[in-house]
């Protein structure tokens, strides 16, 4: 089959980088790897790692570069938002509450997606708002499998414990009864990412007086099965 798309530099990079797929390649590896000429193997290498596609291990091995990942991270968050309104619009639909789909950033979280109740009380989250990571369901979930150092930070202040955070992730959910604002209950579950990495939050929200103070019960399974579509969905992709 021939690979070439007419536009030689292109194809000699794209080969580069399929090199570097199977991991770190000193230039003598590169050479065998590509069948490049030597200086042209270099010349391209180099060029990929200005433009951080390539970079450095220790030993001064090529690698894959950060901006591939960061690359990977936005085309990821394009699939999760195409994915998310069927989603978000069939939980609402199950529960009866409006649903919100969070990421976070930084030290907030952002709602990227929702589906509102259609009439009553509602708890309503504009997409695009910013919402603390100290308080919440979808903040526990969003926090839960933090490595150490950046979940003792995420702690300090929260409303909720390391204790609770376990029962998140041993539960695989996660709710809070007017954590975040009285009178407002949230049930939450994680979405995952092709390696396995919570990527983002789906909740549902409403008045304490329909979900109840134990709003686990009533909507946990639904919220999973929720995230378990939008991972699917993510792994599909991927």
């Amino acid at each position: 089959m021939d690979n070439s798309s007419g536009v030689g530099v292109l194809d000699k990079a794209a080969l580069v980088l399929s090199a570097l797929e199977s991991g770190p390649a000193t230039l003598a590896g590169l050479v065998a790897a590509t069948g490049l000429a030597r200086p042209t193997a270099h010349r391209l290498a180099v060029a990929l790692e200005h433009h951080r596609m390539v970079a450095r291990d220790m030993q001064g091995r090529f690698i894959l570069g950060p901006r591939l990942a960061e690359l990977a991270a936005a085309a990821g968050e394009d699939r999760l938002l195409a994915t998310a309104g069927p989603v978000l619009t069939h939980l609402r639909d199950v529960t009866g509450e409006s649903a919100q789909l969070y990421r976070r950033q930084g030290d907030m979280r952002i709602c990227v997606a929702a589906a509102e109740r259609l009439s009553g009380l509602r708890d309503t989250v504009p997409v695009g708002s910013t919402l603390t990571m100290k308080a919440g369901s979808s903040a526990q979930i969003l926090m839960a499998w933090e490595e150490p150092e950046r979940l003792h930070r995420g702690l300090q202040g929260a409303r909720f414990t390391a204790t609770a955070l376990s029962g998140v992730r041993r539960r695989g959910w996660a709710q809070s009864i007017g954590e975040r604002e009285p009178g407002v209950a949230s049930v939450s579950a994680p979405v995952r990412g092709p390696s396995n990495r919570v990527v983002a939050a789906v909740s549902v929200s409403g008045p304490i007086e329909r979900l109840t103070r134990h709003p686990g019960r009533m909507h946990a399974q639904a919220v999973i099965d929720a995230a378990s579509r939008l991972s699917e969905a993510l792994r599909r992709s991927g």
